[in-house]
């Protein structure tokens, strides 16, 4: 029994003389040529930087500095990859390692210097800069650094000063000598952007708020205040992208998943309704435009986004009297929309009112006059009020300038029967009744006349020969030729004409 458990411990033996064996070796491979190895990496690194391929270049420091982790230098040069890459948050770390293996190391102290000092951070700064003048008072980079730092700090104070009484003004003035000397430091960006919210500049605000996103970890407040501005904006896409990432961040936080419901579907509506137009679906768009304001009625800018387009919409149904109210309301809204302005001339268009046509595509060209839509629509506005202060023979009858000929024709009986003369007793009654019958069997002559292609070059010629016999010339026409063309010119008037001596 003795002798089994000799045995036993002999193995056991054995097994951890075997394990030292090949920890050793494998130890040795780490770290035997650990030198030679080093340097390989080292320069391959110095190599890369120098062509730019940082993330290689970065990878062969990594190398190095588990290579050999009491080397100053490595930490070193890796942090200066870290910050070609922009990465001045991983560099500190690797800058604070190198003055801790050499504490006398004045070029890590003045870099991590001016990283603390870009961060706002000017207590730490500080004395990194007096470290490496206590050593070498005439450097001068040190020296215009910590004056920096001290001014840094003199300003970080009037900011907050100004805007505790509400200066907001000035805040921001300071605040822009602040940012410039520690761009990286999120809280001032943050307190100037709520400035610019106060002071009615969102779009300001946003350009404050975007860097902070990087510049600080798991920023899901910047995040969901970059949705809420551009949620205010209209800018439905760019909101419901920036409440996801917050979502990303965390998925169970309450205020960005409520946003996120409300962005979404407000997006998905406008999305919609914009679909709808495309495909000419204009009353399904103008129901889904209707939802919008349901949906948020608080923001003006998709209540006025929905009017403007209901009233597009309203004019491509051909709809005037219904698109000028809404064209008018929106207009009223938002009085320097030339969308607007457009399509409300467009539903005067459509109601023969071209002179109030005419001024909403001149009120548009003033807010821009490079627009072609905008000029074209003048133009045609201004040849249709001129056309209409001709004797408007469509508008004798009642009829649209896009009438057919059946209905000239039924417009023309209809009031032919309403004003013939016979249907009038008092004698002046009649003189009127005759003129007025006499205008709207010309007005039928001529509108149904508009409707027939231009007359062949035979006809041309005969109305030149006319032409030359009235002016005493030789005409080479038939007495015949010349009745057949003047007589269905003049039917409609004698017609007229017996009508009215039989009423006589």
């Amino acid at each position: 029994m003795e002798s089994g458990r000799r045995k036993g411990i002999s193995g056991v033996l054995s097994s951890l003389s075997l394990l030292c064996v090949i920890l050793d070796l494998q130890l040795d491979g780490v770290l035997g040529a650990t030198q030679v190895e080093i340097e390989q990496h080292l320069e391959m690194g110095r190599k890369l930087l120098a062509a730019g391929q940082l993330a290689e270049a970065l990878s062969h420091y990594h190398s190095a500095v588990e290579g050999d982790s009491k080397n100053y230098l490595t930490y070193y040069k890796r942090a200066a990859v870290f910050l070609a890459m922009g990465k001045s948050k991983s560099a500190l770390p690797d800058l604070t390692r190198a003055i801790e293996l050499k504490p006398d190391f004045l070029a890590a102290r003045l870099q991590r210097g001016n990283i603390l000092l870009k961060q706002g951070n000017t207590q730490e700064a500080r004395e990194d800069f007096e470290a490496v003048l206590q050593r070498s008072p005439d450097q001068k980079e040190a020296q215009e650094q910590l004056m920096k730092a001290n001014e840094l700090e003199e300003l970080q104070e009037e900011a907050h000063a100004a805007h505790h009484r509400g200066d907001y003004g000035t805040t921001i003035t300071v605040l822009d000598r602040v940012v410039e000397l520690s761009p990286w430091d999120p809280d001032f960006r943050e307190l100037r952007a709520e400035c610019y919210i106060r002071l009615g500049d969102p779009r300001k605000a946003i350009q404050d708020l975007t860097p902070t996103t990087r510049l600080r970890n798991d920023n899901r407040a910047a995040f969901l205040k970059l949705s809420t501005l551009h949620y205010s904006l209209g800018e439905h896409h760019e909101s419901l992208n920036h409440v996801r990432e917050c979502l990303k961040l965390d998925q169970d936080d309450r205020e960005c998943f409520s946003h996120y419901k409300q962005v979404k579907k407000l997006s998905k509506q406008l999305d919609s309704a914009e679909e709808l137009i495309q495909e000419e679906r204009y009353q399904e768009a103008i129901d889904q435009y209707e939802s919008v304001m349901r949906t948020e009625p608080n923001v003006m800018y998709y209540n006025n986004k929905a009017k403007e387009r209901i009233c597009f919409c309203l004019v491509k149904k051909k709809m005037a009297t219904e698109a000028i109210d809404t064209c008018s309301e929106a207009h009223q809204r938002d009085p320097r929309n030339i969308n607007i302005l457009r399509d409300r001339a467009e539903a005067f268009i459509l109601n023969q009112d071209y002179e109030k046509a005419v001024e909403d595509y001149q009120e548009a060209r003033e807010f821009d006059m490079d627009n072609n839509e905008i000029r074209e629509g003048l133009e045609r506005a201004q040849k249709l009020l001129k056309l209409s202060r001709k004797r408007d023979y469509y508008k004798i009858l009642g009829v649209n300038r896009s009438a057919n000929k059946q209905e000239i024709i039924k417009a023309y009986r209809k009031l032919a029967q309403q004003w013939h003369p016979d249907n009038f007793r008092e004698e002046s009654d009649k003189k009127e009744a005759e003129k007025k019958f006499i205008d709207i069997a010309s007005a039928k002559e001529k509108c149904v006349r508009s409707l027939t292609p231009a007359r062949t070059p035979w006809i041309r010629r005969v109305s030149r020969e006319e032409a030359r016999g009235a002016r005493g010339g030789p005409s080479t026409s038939t007495p015949s030729s010349l009745a057949a063309t003047t007589t269905s010119s003049s039917t409609t008037n004698e017609d007229a004409k017996r009508n009215t001596g039989r009423a006589e």
